[in-house]
């Protein structure tokens, strides 16, 4: 075959290898609520990509090049119901957020995956609660989500990870359907103030769209009723989806073998960004659903820098998604106590992370500032 037909297949060849091998991480790991608290040397907890160790050249690492100086710029928000910095958060899904001086950032929320005990906000930040679930509740779990919701009124909560995925949450639509209810009922029963999010899907494509779909038809087969989301979540992900090969699979339940083929290079293609977050609203208003909110719990650029995703590149990628995400409208999909915004609140991932480093907005090592955080941090100070 040609040499670039064969060198992008031993690539698609060796990624497949090592996304399958993440699977079994993180189905022995778990997220949110549930899961052991990792060891200092944590290993990954998403899907897996080559890490900054291999190639030795991770955002923020010594090998970095350095970032040039960008001139000083002041962006003004026009009025809605969130202030810039209460827009932009980060996860955090290795390692407690309070090991890093996150007050650098200048953010506003961040989403906590690894302590599911009862994770504090940090550095004045709202804290947005992931429950990692796979299969179905317990009554003891229910319990301490109970005890939990009730000692924190008006949390956000994100009901499991990619439930799209097969090596995340890995739900069937109805296998969805029941564990939602189960989590929903036990946090608003114990704190009515709560805000409940739907777990989020991957990325947004058509073939997921359908899934959400069958989610919502398999909860009003069951329970007789629509299915109650205070707040609709999102992941803004670039993956390939086909059985068996690198990227998010196809979804459990579903008959497809392939959805939407995307590339390594489109993963920080930013039409494609906008797209998803278009085409998503769309579907809500299509279903009566645009007086809810909209978040983006995770988005960055999951490739590494040897794939061709230098720190210049991901910092690119990540002011102009920032500027999307905060100024984006539209008058017939929008939310509109929002200013007709399209996304109301967003994190990226991630503030450390050892496996997904190319996003990192500090070095899991050394704890300090990576040229990529001191961007965020530049932006958020933007701002006014």
């Amino acid at each position: 075959m040609p040499d670039r037909v064969r060198q992008r297949s031993i690539i698609q060849l060796a990624f497949a290898v090592l996304l399958v091998g993440a699977g079994l991480t993180v189905l022995a790991y778990g997220l949110g609520l549930f899961s052991p608290e990792p060891e200092v040397t944590g290993q990954p907890v998403e899907r897996l990509i080559p890490t900054a160790a291999a190639s030795g050249a991770a955002a923020g690492s010594p090998t970095a090049a350095p970032m040039p100086q960008a001139p000083a710029v002041t962006r003004v928000a026009e009025p809605g119901l969130f202030s810039p910095r209460q827009r932009m958060g980060f996860v955090a899904p290795l390692r407690d957020v309070e090991r890093y001086d996150i007050a650098q950032l200048g953010a506003g929320w961040h989403i906590s995956c690894q302590r599911g005990e009862d994770p504090v906000p940090a550095a004045g930040m709202e804290c947005a609660q992931l429950v990692g679930v796979t299969g179905g509740v317990s009554q003891s779990d229910l319990a301490s989500l109970r005890e939990i919701a009730a000692s924190h009124p008006g949390r956000l909560w994100l009901v499991g990870n990619e439930p799209d995925v097969i090596w995340q949450l890995n739900a069937t639509p109805e296998e969805y359907a029941r564990l939602y209810r189960d989590v929903y009922e036990a946090i608003k029963g114990a704190d009515p103030t709560s805000q409940v999010a739907i777990g989020a899907t991957s990325q947004v494509t058509p073939l997921r769209l359908r899934y959400l779909d069958e989610i919502l038809a398999a909860y009003s087969r069951i329970y007789s009723e629509p299915m109650p989301v205070d707040v609709w979540n999102i992941h803004l992900a670039v993956l390939r989806e086909e059985r068996g090969t690198w990227g998010v699979d196809i979804p459990p339940g579903m008959p497809d073998d392939e959805g939407t083929l995307y590339q390594i290079e489109d993963n920080d293609d930013i039409e494609i960004l906008k797209e998803q977050v278009v085409a998503f609203r769309r579907w809500m208003a299509e279903r009566g659903l645009r007086d809810k909110p909209l978040i983006v719990t995770e988005f960055s650029v999951l490739m590494p820098p040897e794939y061709g995703f230098p720190v210049e590149r991901v910092e690119s990628f990540m002011v102009a998604a920032f500027d999307y995400l905060m100024t984006a409208t539209d008058e017939d999909t929008g939310y509109p106590p929002d200013g007709n915004r399209l996304v109301q609140r967003w994190a990226w991932y991630s503030v450390a992370d050892s496996v997904y480093a190319t996003g990192n907005l500090f070095d899991p090592e050394t704890r300090q500032i990576t040229p990529l955080g001191e961007a965020f941090a530049a932006y958020a100070a933007s701002w006014q």
